[in-house]
């Protein structure tokens, strides 16, 4: 393994890992993914990263860290991508612990680090959410950025900062980003996608999404989450930018603030403090809400009237397209119902999917 990528967030970043491999460093060996097991509550119900006791079937890799092979199974109710990323791609997708704190993580990374004696580490962050000050109004999930940027800046190795899709992750304006930004080191293209075509047909990840299609070509605004955030896809949104790691650290309160943390706890504090909010305390209130939810049959007849008023809505706006996560939380659908949503969808109108968004029509047919 001569690689080591750092998955800044966990969820999408691990599969923009894969491409981000792909696309520098070509066929040779593959790479160990450091990531969280982190995913939205329409995957995993339970709030909150998963930990190590969280599965059962993990490989370890050094005494403080455990590998996700294709047979490892999260412990219900708990759910995870992870054992299915592993089974369709090649690389090694080892667990990100944040309940021991930054400092458990740059733990982790050293004895990583002392094993594989990598060529290269890299710290991957999807949209740009890592170089938040913290106050931003749009900032949604600094959490596990800030703690993967505080572990990053303390392990004695030499780590590189890379930010691909700038904005693509509704969190930060690209313009807010400009100055912080360095040199372009990757335009992502059709051929990278290559890589993790099949992921994308299944993996819920918004701004990893946004990212492939960006890399297609697609172009336009795109709207997300259950907000309806508009997202711009222009020229610069497949690139990918090397960021100095100490103006990341000097830029995000948050990071400096917990990298002498031992628990998930005293983050979640400083976040509270600093950010005004802890996310995983707003998955523990969405948790509560959905528990109440329960899904409904799928009505095709009612979905089509439903979904054509929202593309009428969403033309309005000047959307383009949108995401599948998007389209179910926008008609009062159970997330556990996005699939069978997509594939309706998909089946019935294969000329508005932009793989992986839905492109909303320019006229009503």
């Amino acid at each position: 393994m001569k690689r080591l990528i750092v998955a800044a967030g966990g969820g999408g970043d691990a599969v923009a890992a894969a491409m981000l491999h792909a696309a520098l460093y070509g066929d040779e060996d593959h790479a160990v993914i450091l990531t969280y097991a982190w995913d939205r509550l329409l995957i995993d119900p339970v709030p909150g990263p998963r930990r190590p006791a969280d599965f059962t079937g993990l490989e370890r890799l050094t005494p403080s860290t455990w590998a996700v092979p294709a047979q490892a199974r999260p412990v219900a109710p708990a759910d995870s991508t992870l054992p299915r990323l592993a089974a369709e791609l090649s690389h090694t997708f080892a667990l990100l612990d944040p309940y021991r704190g930054a400092e458990g993580l740059t733990h982790q990374l050293e004895e990583l680090v002392h094993r594989l004696e990598p060529e290269s580490i890299d710290l991957l962050d999807v949209g740009g959410d890592i170089l938040a000050r913290g106050d931003e109004p749009t900032l949604k999930s600094p959490l596990g950025d800030a703690l993967s940027l505080a572990a990053c800046c303390q392990v004695n190795a030499p780590v590189r900062l890379l930010v691909a899709g700038p904005g693509l992750d509704g969190e930060l304006l690209p313009e807010d980003l400009a100055d912080t930004l360095g040199h372009v080191v990757h335009t992502f293209t059709p051929r990278d996608v290559e890589a993790i075509n099949s992921v994308m047909e299944w993996h819920p990840s918004e701004a990893t999404g946004l990212l492939t299609a960006a890399a297609r070509g697609v172009r336009g605004t795109c709207e997300i989450r259950d907000a309806g955030l508009p997202v711009p896809l222009t020229d610069d949104s497949p690139t990918v930018h090397e960021v100095d790691l100490d103006d990341a650290l000097s830029r995000n309160q948050l990071a400096r603030a917990i990298m002498a943390t031992a628990h998930l706890d005293e983050v979640e504090a400083y976040s509270r403090e600093i950010c005004g909010y802890s996310e995983i305390d707003y998955e523990r209130n969405k948790a509560l809400w959905l528990k109440e939810q329960q899904p409904a049959k799928l009505d095709p007849a009612a979905i089509w009237a439903q979904l054509d008023q929202f593309e009428s809505e969403a033309r309005a706006r000047g959307v383009t397209h949108t995401t599948f996560r998007r389209i179910t939380e926008a008609l009062n659908l159970h997330g556990s119902q996005r699939n069978d949503l997509r594939q309706l969808l998909i089946s019935s109108r294969p000329e508005q999917y932009d793989a992986p968004l839905w492109r909303i029509q320019t006229q009503p047919e």
